[in-house]
């Protein structure tokens, strides 16, 4: 079950709308194949029960009702009333898995909670709701008042439940004791449903996930990006990747192609950015820094794990860097169709190293400039951006005179934009489209200022392009933030006339 759009939603400061709601469920259902989706909490909000409305809608129409569920609470039939009017016919029932969280948040017996749970199903149950029982606190439950985990275990054995969920709330424990737990449930109920929700505090998500299943665990709780409240759940596309590799005698029906997919627009709309060394999902989980890996690499593949990114629907990179050997150059040499000898391959390395040393940032975009610099060829500036005038005035928009030169032939124009670089991306527009060539697509911006300087630190603008083939980024580097983007925008126009 993924519970990305409840559990992953008490990230903190992450709140999805509606239409994100719908979207993202029909992803995952439709295209990662997850068996179940949790998509909300009852009782929440009109905006919320909106939502759980959209989503119902979209899935009775498309067979999946019976795979959308919604926490509810024992609160006399409240929010079984609120299931009715969204819609919802699966109802995640949160109930007290220790006796500490009984006794000290609801004051009452486990005779009274019990009570109050099996009227609480039974009027699911004449309503045709589905339910499944959550065990808050059940892993501190099992550490500290096992009697009374047992003794709601024999209650619910008893009653039409379809699935018994076991979180480990606070994420405490230990892939030992997940084992043991879970194990010990099933030998004496061998016959129930138990799903393993884990947290990831101590960043043992993943390794209790593995433990539960060997112990016999018949489900599993996930979200995408690992997102949940503090430090998050169990990640999904870390979870899927360890089943399948090493776990063979069980079968899911994930599809691993959509990973990466639904682990980035969980990024867009959440806006929680995937750490980039985020295994399966990170920006460099797939990139080969060290020269040796990618001479390893040439070499029957020494650096290949089962962990290949195209399971993914991503592509190996190799970093260019301070670390960087000849094999890393040639490897993105061969992408770019170029090719060095021996001796030029030597100086280019050098040259990639020493920026690297300084900490400069190095892509296979730059490598044809890099060659041109230390080789002394004559790779031909075609376009360069002469002079411009930048102004700001409060009250009026924003305006650019820019002077351009494109292959020999200088033209000057003006325009205004919602900013200074606005404005000047729209004078460049100008000038290209008299050349009757369109420039890409400018899909990302990110600035960002070196790590330890003060505030008269060079900046460094990221921009990445997207044209009718792929994307790619270019840098530039000024005491100025507009400056630094325009020096970046000056590459990739040399870059597509090239």
């Amino acid at each position: 079950m993924d519970t990305t759009l409840r559990d992953g939603e008490q990230t903190s400061s992450v709140s999805f709308s509606a239409s994100e709601k719908l979207t993202i469920a029909k992803l995952l259902l439709e295209e990662l194949k997850v068996d179940r989706i949790e998509i909300a909490s009852a009782r929440v909000s009109e905006g919320e029960l909106q939502a759980v409305k959209d989503v119902t809608e979209w899935a009775s129409q498309n067979n999946y009702l019976e795979a959308v569920e919604v926490l509810t609470f024992v609160d006399r039939g409240v929010s079984v009333n609120w299931m009715l009017e969204a819609g919802a016919k699966v109802q995640n029932l949160l109930t007290k898995g220790s006796l500490n969280h009984l006794t000290h948040q609801l004051k009452k017996t486990p005779n009274q909670h019990f009570k109050e749970i099996e009227d609480n199903i039974a009027l699911a149950s004449k309503n045709n709701i589905e339910t499944n029982i959550y065990l808050e606190d059940w892993s501190n439950g099992m550490r500290n008042s096992k009697a009374y985990v047992l003794e709601f275990l024999e209650f619910l054995s008893t009653q039409p439940v379809k699935r018994i969920m076991l979180p480990d709330t606070l994420g405490v424990l230990t892939p030992q004791e997940s084992f043991g737990f879970v194990k010990e449930i099933k030998d004496l109920y061998p016959d129930l449903h138990f799903d393993f929700h884990a947290h990831n505090d101590y960043d043992l998500g993943v390794s209790n996930v593995m433990e539960a299943l060997k112990a016999g665990a018949d489900g599993l709780h996930l979200t995408v990006n690992g997102m949940g409240e503090r430090a998050g759940n169990a990640p999904m596309a870390s979870t899927i990747a360890v089943i399948n590799d090493f776990m063979p005698n069980i079968q899911i029906g994930v599809k691993e192609t959509y990973l990466f997919t639904i682990s980035k627009l969980i990024e867009t709309f959440s806006g929680v950015m995937i750490p980039s060394n985020k295994p399966v999902v990170g920006a460099n989980v797939f990139t080969q820094t060290a020269g040796i890996h990618a001479d390893g690499d040439n070499k029957n593949n020494l650096y290949f794990s089962e962990l290949m990114p195209e399971r993914f629907g991503r592509t190996r990179k190799y970093a260019l860097g301070k670390s960087s050997g000849k094999a890393n150059i040639q490897k993105n040499l061969q992408e770019l169709g170029l090719q060095l000898d021996d001796e030029d391959l030597r100086k280019v390395t050098q040259r990639i190293i020493e920026l690297g040393d300084k900490k400069q940032v190095v892509t296979k975009e730059d490598l044809p400039y890099i060659i041109s610099d230390v080789l002394d060829r004559n790779y031909e500036e075609k376009v360069k951006v002469n002079s411009y005038v930048l102004t700001h005035s409060k009250g009026l928009k924003p305006s650019t005179t820019v002077s351009v030169t494109i292959e020999n032939e200088t033209f000057e124009e003006s325009a205004q934009g919602d900013g200074q670089f606005d404005a000047f991306m729209n004078a460049i527009k100008q000038a290209f489209k008299k050349k009757k060539i369109v420039l890409p697509k400018l899909i990302d911006y990110a600035v960002r200022i070196p790590p330890g300087s003060n505030s008269d630190a060079l900046c460094e603008t990221v921009i990445t392009w997207k044209n009718t083939e792929e994307e790619f980024k270019t840098r530039g580097l000024d005491s100025d933030q507009t400056v630094s983007a325009i020096k970046a925008t000056e590459k990739m126009l040399n870059i597509i006339i090239s």
